[in-house]
C-alpha cells in the first residue's frame, strides 16, 4: 500500500517536533505508508526552499506559484512562472486561487488578476493547477470557466456538493485534508461520499489542519494516513482501496 500526500508545506514544518530532520519526517511518513509528497510553493521568495527539497529527495515533488493571501511579496509574471515551471521537479502550478476570508472581495482585484495569470501558465506549461478557494466559490468557478482552466485539483476542499460537482464538471479533482476528520465536518463527509473514486485526492496541508487523533498538535505528512482512514470509513471501503485509488489519481493528474 502506498499513500501520497498531494499537498503539504515541508519547507515550513517545525522539524523539531518530528525528529529534527527532513529524513526523520520522511521515515515517520513511510511507517504509515505515506511515501510521496507534493511540497507546495506559496511565494517566489521561498521557491528555492521548496525546489531544493524536490531536487534532494526523489519522493518529493514541487510546485511553483503565489498564494492568494501572500501579500507584500514579489508579484509573479507569466514569464517568470513559466521559466520556474520548466523542470521535471516542478509538477504543478500554484497554490493559487481566491480567498475572501482574509481579504475583502471588493479590494481583491489583484487576487483575481494573479489567479488568471496562474491559469494561463498552467495551460501553457501543461502542468495542473493547485487551487485554493475560501469564501470565494462563485468567483473562483467563474474565473476558471472564463479562462478555460483545464486541469488541476481543488485543494483542501471544504465547500458543498454543488461546488464540488461544478469543479468535477470542469475536469478537476477534489482533495480532502484533515478537516474531514473534525467533529464538525459532517456536511463535508457527505460531500466526500459523493466524489467519484477516480477523482479523489488526499492531503495534510501540513503544518496546518492536523487531523484527528492528533488535532491540536503539530501536523506532518505522515498523518495523510488518517485522512485516508476516514474516507475509507465514509465510503465503506478498505483503507487499501482508498490508498490505491488516490495514489493512482495523483499519478494520472500530475503525469508521474
Amino acid at each position: 500500500m502506498q499513500i501520497i500526500d498531494s499537498h503539504c508545506h515541508l519547507d515550513r514544518l517545525d522539524l523539531s517536533a518530528f525528529g529534527g530532520s527532513v529524513e526523520s519526517v520522511l521515515a515517520h511518513a513511510k511507517s504509515l505508508s505515506v511515501e510521496k509528497f507534493l511540497c507546495v510553493c506559496i511565494d517566489l521568495e521561498h521557491f528555492d526552499d521548496v525546489f531544493s527539497l524536490a531536487k534532494k529527495y526523489p519522493q518529493i515533488y514541487a510546485s511553483v506559484g503565489v498564494h492568494p493571501c501572500s501579500m507584500h511579496v514579489r508579484e509573479p509574471s507569466i514569464e517568470e512562472l513559466l521559466t520556474l515551471a520548466n523542470t521535471d521537479n516542478v509538477i504543478a502550478i500554484g497554490e493559487t486561487g481566491l480567498d475572501y476570508f482574509h481579504i475583502e472581495k471588493t479590494t481583491a482585484n489583484w487576487q483575481r488578476e494573479r489567479f488568471r495569470r496562474h491559469i494561463i501558465v498552467s495551460k501553457h506549461s501543461g502542468k495542473p493547477m493547485i487551487i485554493h478557494m475560501r469564501d470565494a466559490k462563485q468567483d473562483t468557478l467563474k474565473i476558471m470557466r472564463e479562462e478555460h482552466a483545464e486541469q488541476g485539483v481543488m485543494h483542501c476542499f471544504s465547500e458543498d456538493w454543488e461546488t464540488a460537482k461544478a469543479a468535477l464538471d470542469l475536469g478537476f479533482y477534489i482533495s480532502f485534508s484533515g478537516i474531514i476528520t473534525f467533529n464538525n465536518a459532517k456536511a463535508l463527509r457527505a460531500v466526500a461520499k459523493k466524489v467519484p473514486l477516480d477523482r479523489l485526492l488526499v492531503e495534510t496541508d501540513a503544518p496546518y489542519l492536523t487531523p484527528a487523533p492528533y488535532r491540536g498538535k503539530a501536523n506532518t505528512p505522515a498523518y495523510t494516513y488518517y485522512v485516508v482512514e476516514k474516507i475509507a470509513e465514509i465510503c465503506a471501503q478498505s483503507i487499501e482501496t482508498i490508498a490505491d485509488a488516490t495514489t493512482n489519481n495523483f499519478k494520472r493528474l500530475f503525469s508521474i
